[in-house]
This record gives structure tokens, C-alpha cells and sequence, in this order.
């Protein structure tokens, strides 16, 4: 509990034992009526003030400062003229007890809200401000984090938090990834491969080659994408926002309708009559107030949010989960989405009087500068059977979609899918390829066929099982897009489960396909999950872009509504499944409030309930719908 909500506590034992002692000794009489004026007891209305104002004043102070600055119809205000038309008509107790039990409402929702921030702020622990830096002289000087650069080496020890983004270059260790995945098993990690800041070094002694300053790291990105969560809001926020702008004052004038009009036809000058309407108007505004509503849906939005990032899913915002839950159609990329995108060359077909040498040489060459993982492929096939690549191509060219063009020996040098070579007037002989499982590429020189290598994928560990949970999360339709040829795409299908399927697709191709999708009247909300990568159009214009394994990537960031941070294909289900049980409390929330306080608001202006029962239809509805909210911060 923090220490304003301790002080809150406080305040409220001590005005609850105030209001019991100043209703025993108006009870009991225990102190003779010396003032009156009419039929105000001033000597009790005087007791009854103090647990009042002790409870009461911050209150009354945040409605007077409210009102000075022209935002009159706030929670606070109907408190004040509810709890002050109470006193007017002599409920002195009631009065003190509805302030109290208000009060009492408020001290829940900053718990609650405190929670459920808590679970979004533990993500701040991850972030470290220095770290020690090795000179050119091999020594350790400590630097403030913003103030290294990529290229330098940090040094971490056994229990310290990686600051910066980098490849280990000595050393090897476990990495305990929870705080960015969410996953509490340990990760081996060793040298040369890659970790991300905010992964605490659990066992030895590591050095650190600086791939990104820190403006660019995993652990900033992940700092600005939370800050930036709650400023999204879902249509529930807003409704609930524009709805308490136009229904308090609404509710202020009917009360003050209800005061008055009554009366004037009733018993103008009976001051019993007056006063028993006023009193009514009080009970209607207490009723009325819809801080319940105010306070539990967003707080439904945030905790939703807050307990996605403890499992390693990243929200942008409450509106992208509100989507998610509404979400009945599944687009995937195949790439490195639902393969492990780390292709093998498994075929190698030479063309008649060309070597396998010469044929891995021409391809490896032209692909050298290519990041594209089947390009990796071929180069690493052929450096791990002949050695460095001694071949020279030159003026390399990338044609999207198709492959690459370069010069070799004075002739043009063709590397890519069949269509490139077609469209250069190449013919490509009838093979086996089309048989062959994976992706191949086709190599011609100088017009003339040289032959094709043929690479393969393989479908990502748990990537059926995800999809059949996707299934159970209520999902009716899963599709994957992808640019391999239509015989890969429906081996990968098939194997998946998955229900339809587009292949041979460039990447304006995919857009294309997704608006398909997006225009499918009699379905749900459209997801995509992709690399982050090279499908960042796609998750820009899809319903919820979510990105695969992407964590530290620009294009994932920026493009993507969600970020999932390891590979993990069941986060998707997951996050499904936590989207559809913030709307179900959301609806439960306005269902339970609205009914409450609308059977209540009747009876109440029909004087069949006074103040207490006005106390529960608005704190005591707001504290259960506060308590529950706070279901959603479980796992």
C-alpha cells in the first residue's frame, strides 16, 4: 500500500470512530440540546461536522478547485452538494456516512489501480542506467548508459542486468529472459550469439560487443511502447467518457428539478414537504454519480494490458485489445512466423556440363550482400564444402520478388525463382524441382540455363498445437500468405491445419490478399502476424497487426498493435483469450452498474430509499465493480 492510501486509511478509521461517537451522543442524548435555531440542532450539527471535514475536506476542496477552473460536473461535486443537501435536511449521520463510505470506494480503486500499474511498472526494473565499459587499455571504467556507443565492449558479471543490446564475444552463460518474455526458464546462451538488454547474466562472467545505443535498444522500445499503452483508448473508454460529460449534468438538473417542482404544486410554503424532496434529490444524486462506471472500465482496459505484459505480449493500447476480442480471422505469414525461417540447401540439380562448384559459386556470389535467409543458405552451402568464395560478380542488382541481377565475366548472371529467368527469355527445362520440397533458385549466366538449388524450411516446434488453441480460443478461420511456390504452401498447410492458404505472393501481393480478408462482411475483426520485418505493410493494414519474434525490430514497432516478445505462437491464443475476458468484465461492469443504480433511481425518487441505499448503488457498485476489474490482473 503506498503512503497516500496508508494516510487515506487513516483518516478513515478515524472519522469512522468520530461519526460513532458523534451518533451515540445524538442517540442517547448524552449532551442536552443547548442551540437550535428552527429545527436545526446546531450543537449536534456542529459534532457531526467534525468527522465530516475530516473525512470530507479534500473532497470539498477538489470540487471548489474543480469549479474554479469550469469543470463543475465531476464526481466530486455531486459528493459535496449531495452530502451538503443532506446536512440542510437534518441527516447529519447519513451525510457523514455516505462522505465516509465514498471515501472508503476511492481508497479501493487507488489499490486497485495501483496493482494493476504495478504489473506494467515491474517492466521499469529491467532498465539499467550504467554499465562498465572495457578502455583500450583492458581496463573497466562505469559509463552512463546513453553515453556508449555501437562497437564498444561492456563487460556484465554473474547477477547483473545486460544494459545495451550486443553479441557476446567472450564467455558463455544462462540468460534469465522473464522480464522481456515473460518465460521463467533459463536460456544458454554463448559466444557469438546475440542478447537483448533487460536479460539478467545468471552464471559467468560475459563481455559484450554493443550492437545499438541505448536510445535503440530492446529495453527503451519496450519503456516508450508502454508509456505510450493507455493513451489508446477502447470505444468503451470513450463511450464511458463522453457518457459521465452529458449524464452528470443531466442528473444535476433533474435533481434540482426533483427539489423543487414537486413542492411548488405539493405544499409551497410547507417546509416539511420541501424538505423531504430535497432529501430525495440528494439520494438522487448520490445514486446518480457514475464514478462506478468511470473508475472500473478503464481500470478493466488496464489491467488487461498490464497483465499481457507480464506474460511477454506488449499492447499498444486498450482500443487494439478491444479488436483482438472481436478477432475471428488469423492471417499468418509463413516465413519465420510459422517456419523457423533458417533454411538448409538440400538439392543442388547442375544443368549438363556444369559443376555443382561452378553452379553453388555463381548463386553464392550473387547472394553474398543478400540478408534474405535462403540466400544465407546458399552462401553458408557452399563456404562449408569450398571454402571462401574466390568468384567476382559485379553490379548487383535486387529485383523485388523475383531475385537478384548481377554481371559475372562480362555476362549478365541471373539468380532467382523461375519467373525471373521467363522474363528474361530464359527456358527453364522440365525438372524435378517442382516435386522437391522447399524453395528453389534458379541460376542462368549469359542466357544460358546453369541449373537450380532447391533450400528448405521446416515448420516451427508447437506451431500446430498453437493453431489448434487458436481454434479453441474461438478463432473460425486461419490463413497463411506466402511467397513460395503453391507446392511448399500446401505441404505447410496441410501439415498446420491450416484452413486456406494463398502462395506465389509478392509483398504488395499480400496486402492485396489481406484486404480480401478486411472486406468480408459477415466476419469479425482480421489479425496478421508476421516477422515485423518485411511485412510491415501488411501489419500496418490489418485489424490488429501482431509481430512474430520481432522484438527489437524498427519495423515491429512501429507497424505492429502488438508485440509478442519471444516465438512463441501460443501467446497469440493467449492474448485472444485475455482480450475477450477484459470486454466480458468491461460488459459486466456497465450491465451491473446501470441496473443497480437504475432500480435504485427509481425507488429513490418515489422516496421508497433513502441515502443508505443510495450509498450502495453508487460506492458500493463501484467497489464491486472495482473488485471485479481487479480479476483481471491474474493469470
Amino acid at each position: 500500500m503506498r503512503k497516500r492510501d496508508k494516510k487515506q486509511l487513516i483518516r478513515i478509521i478515524v472519522s469512522a470512530v468520530l461519526l460513532a461517537i458523534a451518533w451515540s451522543i445524538e442517540h442517547f442524548a448524552l449532551i442536552p440540546t443547548a442551540l437550535t435555531v428552527g429545527e436545526f440542532d446546531l450543537q449536534t450539527l456542529l459534532i457531526f461536522l467534525i468527522p465530516y471535514f475530516a473525512i470530507g475536506y479534500s473532497v470539498l476542496w477538489r470540487a471548489a478547485r474543480n469549479i474554479a477552473r469550469g469543470q463543475i460536473f465531476d464526481e466530486n461535486f455531486l459528493m459535496s452538494i449531495a452530502t451538503i443537501g443532506a446536512f440542510i435536511t437534518g441527516e447529519y449521520a447519513e451525510a457523514v456516512f455516505v462522505m465516509l463510505f465514498y471515501s472508503v470506494g476511492e481508497l479501493f480503486e487507488h489499490i486497485a489501480v495501483g496493482k494493476s500499474r504495478k504489473s506494467i511498472k515491474s517492466l521499469l526494473s529491467i532498465r539499467v542506467d550504467t554499465a562498465f565499459v572495457e578502455n583500450e587499455n583492458g581496463e573497466l571504467e562505469e559509463k552512463p548508459c546513453e553515453e556508449i556507443s555501437a562497437g564498444e565492449i561492456i563487460c556484465v558479471k554473474a547477477g547483473g542486468k545486460i544494459p545495451l543490446d550486443g553479441i557476446i564475444i567472450e564467455g558463455n552463460t544462462s540468460l534469465n529472459t522473464v522480464a522481456l518474455t515473460g518465460e521463467s526458464l533459463p536460456r544458454d546462451t554463448h559466444e557469438g550469439e546475440g542478447v537483448l538488454s533487460g536479460c539478467v547474466n545468471l552464471s559467468g562472467f560475459i563481455k559484450v560487443k554493443v550492437t545499438k545505443p541505448f536510445e535503440e535498444s530492446t529495453v527503451s522500445k519496450i519503456l516508450a511502447l508502454v508509456e505510450s499503452s493507455t493513451a489508446n483508448k477502447a470505444k468503451s473508454e470513450e463511450f464511458i467518457t463522453k457518457f459521465a460529460r452529458v449524464y452528470t449534468p443531466i442528473v444535476v438538473i433533474s435533481a434540482a428539478l426533483l427539489a423543487v417542482i414537486p413542492p411548488l404544486f405539493i405544499g409551497i410554503g410547507d417546509f416539511a414537504v420541501w424538505k423531504e424532496w430535497i432529501y430525495r434529490a440528494m439520494t438522487f444524486l448520490v445514486i446518480s454519480c457514475p464514478c462506478a462506471l468511470v473508475i472500473s472500465v478503464p481500470l478493466s482496459y488496464f489491467g488487461g494490458i498490464g497483465s499481457a505484459s507480464t506474460r511477454g505480449i506488449l499492447i499498444k493500447g486498450s482500443n487494439y485489445l478491444d479488436a483482438l476480442a472481436e478477432c475471428d480471422t488469423v492471417v499468418f505469414d509463413k516465413t519465420g512466423t510459422l517456419t523457423e525461417g533458417s533454411f538448409s540447401v538440400n538439392s543442388v540439380r547442375c544443368a549438363e556440363g556444369v559443376s555443382k562448384d561452378e553452379l553453388l559459386s555463381l548463386a553464392a556470389s550473387a547472394e553474398k550482400y543478400s540478408t534474405h535467409p535462403i540466400a544465407k543458405s546458399i552462401v553458408n552451402a557452399y563456404e562449408a564444402e569450398f571454402g571462401s568464395l574466390a568468384h567476382e560478380v559485379g553490379e548487383i542488382k535486387e529485383i523485388a520478388g523475383r531475385g537478384v541481377e548481377a554481371v559475372s565475366e562480362q555476362k549478365i548472371l541471373l539468380v532467382g525463382n523461375i519467373s525471373l529467368l521467363s522474363d528474361n527469355g530464359i527456358v527453364v527445362p522440365d525438372c524435378e524441382s517442382e516435386n522437391e520440397i522447399g524453395v528453389s533458385v534458379y541460376v542462368a549466366l549469359g542466357g544460358r540455363y546453369m541449373g537450380h538449388i532447391t533450400a528448405s524450411d521446416k515448420e516451427k516446434e508447437g506451431a500446430a498445437s498453437a493453431l489448434l488453441a487458436l481454434r479453441s480460443a474461438g478463432v473460425k478461420r486461419t490463413v497463411m500468405l506466402t511467397g513460395d511456390r503453391q507446392s511448399v504452401a500446401e505441404k505447410v498447410s496441410a501439415k498446420l491445419n491450416i484452413d486456406q492458404y494463398r502462395a506465389e505472393l509478392l509483398p504488395a501481393d499480400k496486402v492485396n490478399a489481406l484486404e480480401e480478408f478486411l472486406s468480408d462482411g459477415n466476419r469479425g475483426k482480421v489479425a496478421f502476424v508476421g516477422d515485423g520485418i518485411n511485412d510491415a505493410p501488411v501489419l500496418a493494414r490489418a485489424d490488429v497487426g501482431i509481430a512474430m519474434g520481432a522484438l527489437g525490430s524498427d519495423a515491429a514497432i512501429e507497424a505492429a498493435d502488438i508485440v509478442l516478445m519471444n516465438d512463441d505462437l501460443h501467446k497469440i491464443s493467449d492474448a485472444i483469450l485475455l482480450s475477450r475476458r477484459t470486454r466480458r468484465i468491461v460488459v459486466e461492469n456497465i450491465v451491473f452498474a446501470l441496473g443497480v443504480k437504475g432500480a435504485v433511481l427509481i425507488l429513490g425518487a418515489f422516496g421508497l430509499v433513502g441515502l443508505n441505499a443510495a450509498v450502495f448503488a453508487d460506492v458500493g457498485v463501484a467497489v464491486i465493480a472495482i473488485l471485479n476489474s481487479m480479476r483481471n490482473l491474474k493469470k
